[in-house]
C-alpha cells in the first residue's frame, strides 16, 4: 500500500512550522517532566485556544481548559500514573509519540469506585505543532484493555 504524505492525523497537506527539530525536542521533554508530576496545567498550556483533542476516553475536545478538564480527571482516577516516552517521531510539524503508561486504579473513574488494580498501556500521540502549540492531537490506545485491566470490564472465556 503507498503511504500518502497527507493522511497523517488530517487529510490537509502539512503546514510549515517556525520551530526548529531542537525546538520540538525542548517542548516534548518540558511535556515528560509535566507528565512526571501530572501537571495537568502545565500540559494543558502547550495547547493552541483551539486545539482539537481526540481520545478514546475523553471523547474529543477544543480548546486548553478542556484538554486541562480532561486530564485532571485521569490523574485523579490514577494518582500513581507513570508516563514514559519510548519514542518520538518528527516530521515537519508533526510528531508522534509513543508512550507506556502505567498506575492503579486509585480514584474514581468513569463514575466507577477505585478497583486497586493496575494497569500497563501503551499509548500513541499523534501531534500536529504550529506557532509553538499543538494544534491537533489525536490519542491512540487500547481502551478497552485498559477497562479490563482495572477491573471494571470482564472478558467471556474462549470456549
Amino acid at each position: 500500500m503507498k503511504r500518502d504524505e497527507t493522511t497523517f492525523i488530517s487529510r490537509t497537506p502539512q503546514a510549515p512550522t517556525n520551530m526548529t527539530r531542537e525546538d520540538i525536542v525542548a517542548l516534548f521533554n518540558r511535556r515528560q517532566e509535566a507528565w512526571e508530576d501530572l501537571d495537568a496545567e502545565a500540559l494543558a498550556a502547550d495547547y493552541a485556544d483551539d486545539a482539537v483533542i481526540e481520545s478514546p476516553l475523553a471523547g474529543s475536545h477544543r480548546g486548553r481548559q478542556a484538554a486541562e478538564q480532561a486530564l485532571r480527571a485521569a490523574f485523579s482516577a490514577f494518582l500513581d500514573l507513570k508516563v514514559t516516552t519510548d519514542a518520538l517521531i518528527i516530521d515537519g510539524n508533526r510528531v508522534v509519540q509513543v508512550m507506556t503508561t502505567e498506575g492503579t486504579h486509585i480514584g474514581e473513574f468513569l463514575g466507577l469506585p477505585p478497583t486497586g488494580k493496575p494497569f500497563r498501556l501503551s499509548v500513541v500521540l499523534l501531534h500536529e505543532l504550529q506557532e509553538g502549540r499543538i494544534t491537533r492531537e489525536q490519542r491512540v490506545y487500547d481502551f478497552t484493555g485498559l477497562l479490563m485491566q482495572v477491573g471494571v470490564l470482564r472478558a467471556k472465556p474462549a470456549v
